[in-house]
């Protein structure tokens, strides 16, 4: 070799350069535990079990769907509201005798736009099922909720699932969900509650998967960097699953505008699995590079994509001339640097500032009103619908003829009692287990709870429904599965308390005891649930059936 010419780089042999690959997956593949953003792979049940509780949830929810031929509750703005919608883009007036004609097939809205305190989206899924089965059949207007209901099933599993890391446990969140009554009731009815569930749902999902792909990312980024050369971290610039988030967190909005509360719960919550994920990977300004890098980018996408998103659910109404405060601005002639703002865009927030002394103004008494106290021992459940007819009367909504001295035909907004308080007590376990273990998925859980519990505290004079809780439902369930999860880890740990090792047999044992344990609590579940399904599906049944299910006098 001549010593004048440079020195060239010859090809390391074949098996140091496996076992530098080898190092280079193993040091990986550690970074990736540590972040907790190693991969899963649930394999064919993680798919098969998931599609066959999602097929029981729809039969449940779509079966008898148009009984009663009735406008349940709010059904009577809702549903007309999203007839509206149809034939104009916004909502119309309706005059008193409207649910008769509506309910005869022959709606006739008035022409004057109608003042409403509530965004569009939610009408507009509504409108989506009158559209496809037309509005003679009350099958049409609950169409959409059961399909909104039956998506959350699904996404709860997966959510479980990969929270989890366990099949199993994914299965049997959703089958919980699938069968508990207050989310079978609220996917029945033409309420606007379910889809802003089903959106605040997706939206927390799709911040899971930003979790995971962001963290495998800083994971890569860790183990390709000398350690004296992470003072920083990286820019983690596009993060798709944050952006879906912020369209799910408008459209959620656009629903009701109590989904507001959820942005800045979720927003802490990311924020913070940032700032955790930095140190873990051993940035050095972990906290500065998070704020910089992570918190001030997420802030400048997903809170413009939550606006435009939720902006576009007024496209009707922007794009009209007669929906109700539509022509405010002619009114009120813009001064100062308010002549920037377009005029439909002012009558839009003047429209705003109206429906929001709505909402706090709202105090009038009402039957089923509950104060949100009283939400977690489900102390006042919604009728959203009850008749009698006495013995030899023909039942005029399903054609059945009473053989008893009384029958009775409900639809209550009652949850499993069994899910429901068992969900009660779980919350309980899952805060203390935060405080002591600061798990990054009970802080998760917490968080929804406390987005879609809490805020309610704060009005305590506004006339409130425990069917607001269906917005938090799926953190309810999500809390029970945690717990679900401890009790598969029992008995199952390599040693005892004691130090001493457990036999493989022995740890094999406990787990078929734990995974018993669990199939049977779903079982008294799916019990409880068969016996109170009369009292959410308006099935007729002697009164003193219905009356047996009435467990505490509140629920009258």
């Amino acid at each position: 070799m001549n010593p004048t010419e440079p020195a060239r780089r010859l090809p390391a042999p074949a098996g140091v350069a496996g076992a530098l690959v080898g190092g280079h997956t193993e040091r990986l593949s550690r970074m990736q535990r540590r972040l907790h953003a190693e991969p899963y792979r649930p394999g064919i049940w993680g798919w098969i079990l998931p599609a066959l509780i999602t097929l029981f949830a729809a039969i449940l929810r779509v079966r008898d769907l148009a009984t009663p031929h009735l406008l349940m509750f709010d059904e009577t703005y809702y549903a007309k509201d999203a007839y509206a919608l149809l034939l104009t883009g916004y909502e119309l007036a309706w005059p008193e005798d409207a649910d008769d004609a509506w309910l005869a097939g022959d709606p006739q809205p008035e022409d004057d736009g109608s003042y409403v305190v509530h965004p569009p989206l939610g009408k507009w899924l509504i409108a989506l099922g009158l559209r496809v089965f037309g509005q003679d059949s009350a099958f049409g207007w609950r169409i959409s909720a059961a399909v909104a209901g039956t998506l959350a099933v699904l996404l709860v599993m997966l959510i479980a699932q990969r929270m989890f890391r366990s099949v199993f446990l994914g299965a049997f969140a959703g089958m919980l969900t699938a069968i508990d009554g207050h989310h079978l009731v609220m996917s029945r009815v033409a309420l606007l509650d379910i889809f802003m569930m089903l959106f605040l749902l997706g939206a927390f999902g799709a911040l899971l998967a930003d979790r995971y792909s962001g963290r495998r990312r800083l994971a890569a980024w860790a183990v390709s960097r000398a350690s004296d050369d992470r003072r920083a971290g990286p820019w983690l610039v596009l993060r798709p699953w944050r952006l879906l988030a912020g369209v799910l967190l408008g459209a959620a909005v656009a629903v009701k505008l109590s989904a507001l509360a959820f942005i800045p719960v979720f927003g802490v919550m990311v924020i913070l699995w940032d700032l955790q994920a930095r140190r873990l990977a051993g940035v050095a300004r972990w906290a500065r590079s998070g704020l910089l890098r992570d918190a001030l980018p997420a802030v400048a996408t997903v809170l413009p994509l939550a606006a435009a998103t939720y902006l576009a659910s007024w496209t009707g109404w922007l794009s009209s001339q007669g929906g109700w405060g539509r022509q405010w601005h002619l009114g009120h002639p813009a001064e100062g640097l308010a002549r920037l703002i377009p005029d439909p865009i002012r009558s839009l927030a003047n429209y705003h500032a109206s429906a929001a002394d709505f909402h706090q103004g709202l105090d009038s008494a009402h039957d089923y009103a509950s104060s949100p106290w009283t939400w977690p021992f489900m102390g006042r459940p919604v009728s959203m619908h009850y008749d009698s007819v006495s013995a030899g009367e023909v039942y005029e909504q399903t054609g059945e003829l009473c053989a008893a001295e009384t029958c009775s035909s409900a639809v209550l907004d009652l949850a499993n009692p069994l899910i429901w308080w068992a969900g009660l007590i779980a919350l309980v376990l899952v805060t203390l287990l935060w405080l002591g273990r600061r798990d990054w998925r009970y802080g998760a859980i917490l968080s929804g709870v406390a987005a879609g519990h809490l805020v309610w505290l704060l009005f305590p004079d506004r006339t409130t429904f425990f069917f607001y809780t269906i917005s938090y439902h799926p953190f309810l369930i999500l809390a029970l599965t945690a717990v679900a999860a401890l009790v598969l880890r029992l008995g199952t740990a390599d040693r005892r308390p004691d130090g001493s090792l457990r036999g493989a047999a022995t740890i094999l044992a406990a787990r078929q005891r734990n995974t018993v344990i669990l199939l049977c609590f779903v079982m008294l579940c799916v019990a409880t649930s068969a016996f109170f399904l009369p009292l959410w599906t308006a099935e007729l049944i002697p009164y003193e059936q219905w009356r047996m299910r009435i467990w505490i006098d509140s629920w009258l």
